[in-house]
Order: C-alpha cells, then sequence, then structure tokens
C-alpha cells in the first residue's frame, strides 16, 4: 500500500466473568497520495481483529475490499499486538449466547440498568453483553423500552 496509515482507540468494553477479556475498538485511517482516504473501525478481541465498518472515498472495488486486511495488518499489530481474523467473514465475530425475544429484553434491560447504577456508559454495557455493534445495540435498547422494561427516553406531554 502506498499511502500513510493512522491507527487510534476508540473504545474499551471490559468483559466481566472468568476470562476478563477486554474487547477494544480501534479507528483506522489510510490516506493515498491520489487523495483517497478509507476510514475503518476494527475490533480487537482476544488477540484477533476483525472489521466492523468501512467508509470509502472514492468506493472501494471488491479487490481493494479483500486486501483491506492486508493494509491494516502491520498498522494494528504494532499498536495492539493483535493479529487479523482468519476465519471467513460469516464467522468473524464470536458473540455469546443471546437469547432472543422477551428473555433478550429483559437481560439488556438489566445489563443497561445495572451499568447505569455503576456510572457506566450502558450502550457500551450491552455492547460488551450482547457482542453487537452500537448500532444493534442501540436498537435492542430501544426495544426494552417499547417491552416496558425501561423508562422511556423523554417525558412525555
Amino acid at each position: 500500500m502506498d499511502g500513510a496509515v493512522s491507527v487510534w482507540p476508540a473504545w474499551e468494553v471490559r468483559q466481566d466473568g472468568a476470562d476478563g477479556g477486554v474487547m477494544s475498538w480501534w479507528g483506522v485511517r489510510l490516506a493515498f497520495p491520489d487523495g483517497a482516504q478509507v476510514d475503518l473501525l476494527a475490533v480487537v478481541s482476544g488477540g484477533g481483529v476483525c472489521i466492523e465498518d468501512v467508509r470509502a472515498q472514492p468506493a472501494l472495488s471488491l479487490d481493494d475490499l479483500a486486501v483491506l486486511a492486508e493494509w491494516v495488518e502491520g498498522p494494528l499489530s504494532e499498536v495492539c499486538g493483535a493479529e487479523p481474523c482468519g476465519e471467513p467473514v460469516a464467522s468473524r465475530r464470536a458473540r455469546p449466547a443471546w437469547p432472543g425475544g422477551i428473555a433478550g429484553r429483559w437481560l439488556v434491560a438489566r445489563e443497561y440498568r445495572a451499568a447505569q447504577e455503576g456510572g457506566a456508559d450502558p450502550v457500551l454495557a450491552v455492547m460488551g453483553a450482547t457482542g453487537h455493534s452500537r448500532r444493534r445495540s442501540l436498537r435492542l435498547i430501544a426495544q426494552a423500552r417499547d417491552a416496558g422494561f425501561l423508562t422511556a427516553r423523554h417525558a412525555r406531554r
């Protein structure tokens, strides 16, 4: 790759339990001499790196997308000591088993309230518990609100 690569920490979630693992998100920017730019969000967990989100200007070709992991492998390894995931894309995210339906919504509400009471970011707590992205975790929180497990976000007039 011909260009500059920048890596910076985005956020980190410490998981409770026996393993006490840590999931951290890293922002990565690839700037090319011709003005093209790629921004991505990489998740580092258990020594592996998975790409969560990619934004490119101009859009990446399929060939470029296929080698994206190779472009960021070195800089991420230097910063956080991780290796890229070698598994197929479909199985890259190792998520804890999370029940669906009403039981899942109740658990989301429990995680959310526990984080609030502990002074932590409740959205990050739900992300850590479910293994889902921020967007999906916000959707789960909204579903828990709709089910009546969490109070309404805004007072209705």
